[in-house]
């Protein structure tokens, strides 16, 4: 709805200049406002995420379309509330908070379907922008030729019945459209900042138990691979990882107690995905072993912010490779713990584990676990 309100009025906005108000040499107002405000939102969007949930920004964002409309229709003799109004209509927190919340459906597509498909989820928005787009397209053709704003019309022969059409057709209907946008948003999307933390925090517990299997698993001949220190610190069984929760972290492996924030591929091997928050990646060895690095606990709350990625999903990395930096202050100063966890998402293959030398001081790369697996 807000995409359809939004393509419909940026294609009428050339003739609301020109046949309306009669200024059509000012038109070129509406795209140096587009651009300084867009300049300004997109950085200043994830500064208000900090402290205001997304929907909140969605709403205030379709507010600020309403009002837009509102000036656009009882202000346009007004230059300064026309400007105002373009401002408003600008203030697009709905498109950056759709592009968000289907980025975060990956993650739940992965907890449903068992799969992450990453280019479906994605897919939509395109698919929405082709569609509104075509039928904006159809319904500016028509405002202009029932408003006969075609040909050699002038704003003086427009009567105040082309105008009423004009109207109702490009700044009602999309007003409407920014209402319904509101509604449904509410009353649909349930995919917040909270519940995907959720998500992801039930998705992590059932691909360390092994819930979450990959259907292609290779033949049952028993295997082994080394599995190296990816940060500086001290070892940690399993058994001592406790989670936000007071809970024990699901799952085989084992953690470290870093003294660094940076992460190193654990071995040879390749990256499969990432989780949207960053502070979590599968890398699958040579050999089929696939293990999850997850860094920190509590820190998918942090929904990326201090962490830095040098890698892409699908690329080969060699052991010792600098993946990922995080900032671990950052972390303990949001009340969340630094402890790095290296887990096996298929356990029921891994058939033996050697000794882990708990509260021995490693560096990165250094042999930790010999893993024997099927």
């Amino acid at each position: 709805m807000f995409s359809l309100a939004n393509v419909i009025t940026n294609g009428v906005m050339f003739y609301l200049y020109k046949f309306v108000i009669n200024k059509p040499n000012d038109f070129w107002v509406v795209g140096v406002i587009a651009t300084l405000i867009g300049f300004c939102i997109s950085p200043l969007f994830p500064i208000l995420n900090k402290y205001i949930p997304r929907k909140w920004l969605f709403i205030g964002g379709q507010i600020c379309m309403i009002l837009a409309y509102g000036l656009f229709i009882f202000g346009r003799n007004n230059v300064i509330l026309m400007d105002l109004g373009l401002a408003l209509f600008n203030i697009n927190f709905a498109q950056l908070v759709t592009v968000l919340t289907l980025t975060d459906a990956i993650e739940y597509g992965q907890l449903k379907s068992g799969q992450k498909n990453e280019a479906v989820v994605l897919a939509v928005r395109p698919m929405v922008d082709k569609f509104t787009g075509a039928i904006s397209n159809a319904l500016v053709g028509y405002v202009a030729i029932a408003a006969g704003m075609t040909g050699s019309a002038t704003a003086a022969d427009m009567t105040s019945h082309d105008i009423s059409i004009f109207n109702i057709m490009a700044l009602y209907v999309p007003l409407i459209l920014a209402v319904l946008a509101i509604i449904i948003f509410i009353s649909k999307v349930t995919l917040s900042e909270k519940k995907h933390a959720q998500v992801v925090e039930e998705l992590k517990s059932k691909l360390a138990q092994g819930k979450i299997e990959d259907g292609n698993l290779p033949a049952a001949n028993v295997k082994s691979t080394a599995i190296y220190a990816p940060a500086d610190g001290k070892l940690m069984t399993m058994s001592e990882v406790i989670d936000e929760n007071g809970k024990t972290f699901p799952g085989k492996g084992f953690a470290i107690d870093p003294s660094s924030g940076q992460i190193f591929a654990t071995f040879d091997g390749k990256i499969k995905f990432t989780f949207g928050t960053k502070h979590a990646f599968e890398i699958v060895t040579e050999n089929g072993l696939q293990v999850i690095v997850h860094v920190g606990l509590g820190t998918v709350n942090l929904r990326g912010e201090g962490f830095e990625s040098y890698y892409d999903d699908g690329q080969i990395v060699k052991k010792g490779e600098l993946l990922l930096e995080f900032d671990r202050d950052l972390a303990l100063k949001n009340g969340y713990k630094d402890t790095i966890v290296i887990f096996y998402t298929q356990p029921g293959r891994v058939e033996k584990m050697s000794k882990i030398s708990a509260g021995k001081v490693v560096e990165h790369g250094q042999k930790v676990v010999e893993v024997k697996f099927k």
